[in-house]
């Protein structure tokens, strides 16, 4: 390269006149560089470049812009450019072959931790030994090619609607596919103009309760997630615990001259984290109340899909849509990182949590909710909750055939379901399992600590929420086996 404005890959002359926007795809890479002091142009440039390469910003084998576009981003000549390139090639600092470019040469090293984020900053916490966490599906079994071949197809027929500001209420076409789907899989009576997307069930609550739809007293499950309690506290909401047996919620409890509450928070198809499901007549009984009382039944369906002794029970919500508002989403099913969930409402309440979500979409990516579309209407939906169903069913068998032989005394509880057991111990026992449990490297939680602080009667009981899902397939049975060391040593 040579300081007489040859650009390697391309010719000596700039574009010809009313050729910018033709040629603009050829301009390169963005660039960002100051320009002081008081001397010319061009060693002004070749100083910010050296300073640029020295610091490590710009590391070896980075690909610079090609004159035409860097002059026109600084204002400056394109010989200005051209010269400064030639200068630092002279010195070792830049390369330049035709066809290639001009780049920064590889012997450019900066000096040790120069522009570095610090080693300790990178390294990242390993996780634990054996992951037996609640909460998670198996990230390894993320369905990544059929994700991506829906996906594909979705961008493939969007309309050019898709790439502009969002509807509040989500995609048509993810509403339209999720009526289908849940009417077919989980008995929901809803229509796409009911359907709210939203990234979660934590998000619904802030849109139902945060935003002051709806207000408390709000009757919740003895057991379940401190998170959301205290997610509706901050809200200033009041929960008021519902106790809960091997038969859900005792939504007898919810009489007048009990709780008081506006509305109650129940998991029916597999109450969290216990596992009961809620049976038939208590199922009518709490719909009879939300009629009467003129309240209304939030009910998170969030693992409903995966029942292993028999069919899936269905949505409470199929009994009076008009009186129970669903919530579900693909955090169990699919994935936490897609951020994607879904309210099914009572006519009266559309437009409010409309208004109350706003005019712009933050929350969930159009392109991801096409994607779930074309995921749901092509059968890959169900064909992977399927494949996961089977998966999940023979982690908890082996939990439950390994905890009988090596630790009887440990009960498997709840119903054969979602992503998580119950394992109940004797009383006052909870807290010395943990403690070896953490010093074997095994991740468990406690049962109690789902226990909603308020909860009447004495000591709910000792035991420990194990997941069988998070662990990756090949990990899954060293954690159990780990967990069964712990219990039969501490038994």
């Amino acid at each position: 390269m040579t300081g007489s404005g040859a650009e390697p890959g391309g010719s000596k002359a700039g574009p010809a006149a009313g050729s910018w926007v033709d040629s603009a795809e050829r301009l390169g890479v963005d660039l960002h560089l100051e320009l002081s002091g008081s001397g010319s142009r061009r060693t002004a440039l070749a100083g910010a470049l050296r300073d640029a390469v020295r610091s490590g910003r710009l590391p070896p084998g980075t690909r610079l812009p090609p004159y035409r576009a860097l002059a026109a981003d600084l204002g400056v000549a394109r010989n200005t450019v051209a010269d400064a390139y030639a200068e630092l090639v002279a010195e070792g600092w830049l390369t330049a072959r035709q066809g290639s470019g001009t780049r920064v040469a590889a012997r450019a090293r900066p000096p040790a931790g120069a522009g570095r984020v610090p080693e300790e900053a990178l390294v990242r916490d390993p996780g634990p030994a054996h992951d037996l966490r609640q909460g998670s599906p198996d990230a390894s079994a993320f369905p990544r090619a059929a994700w991506a071949a829906a996906y594909r197809r979705a961008l493939g027929t969007a309309p050019a609607a898709a790439f502009g500001p969002g509807d509040p209420r989500g995609r048509i076409e993810l509403r339209t596919a999720l009526a289908e789907y849940l009417a077919r899989s989980r008995g929901v009576r809803t229509v796409p103009g009911r359907i709210v997307v939203c990234s979660g069930f934590a998000h619904a609550l802030r849109l139902l309760y945060g935003e002051k739809v709806l207000r408390g007293p709000l009757a919740v499950e003895e057991y379940g997630l401190a998170f959301h309690r205290e997610l509706l506290a901050g809200a200033g909401v009041r929960t008021v615990p519902l106790a809960v047996d091997e038969h859900g919620a005792r939504v007898a409890e919810l009489s007048p001259s009990g709780s008081g509450a506006r509305g109650v928070l129940l998991t029916p198809a597999h109450q969290f984290p216990t596992g009961g499901p809620l049976r038939p007549e208590r199922r009518a009984a709490v719909v009879d109340w939300a009629r009467g009382r003129g309240g209304l039944v939030v009910e998170d369906d969030y693992d409903g899909e995966f029942r292993y002794d028999r069919k899936p029970v269905g949505a409470v919500q199929g009994l009076d849509p008009e009186h129970v508002v669903y919530v579900g989403s693909v955090s169990k099913s699919l994935s936490p990182a897609l951020r994607l969930g879904w309210m099914v409402l009572p006519g009266r309440l559309v437009r409010d949590v409309v208004a109350a979500k706003g005019e712009r979409e933050g929350w969930t990516s159009a392109l991801d909710q096409l994607a779930l579309a074309e995921f749901l209407s092509s059968g890959s939906y169900d064909r992977h909750v399927r494949r996961m169903r089977q998966r999940y069913r023979a982690r908890r068998d082996l939990l439950v055939t390994a905890l009988a032989e090596r630790a009887p005394w440990a009960e498997v509880g709840g119903a054969a379901a979602g992503l998580h057991a119950v394992v109940r111990l004797p009383a006052g026992r909870e807290r010395d399992v943990l403690s070896a449990a953490r010093a074997r490297g095994i991740a468990v939680e406690g049962l109690t600590a789902f226990r909603h602080p308020g909860a009447v009667g004495g000591p709910g009981g000792d035991g420990l929420v194990v997941g069988y899902a998070a662990a990756a397939e090949r990990a899954y049975g060293a954690a159990v086996e780990a967990l069964c060391e712990v219990l039969a040593r501490v038994g």
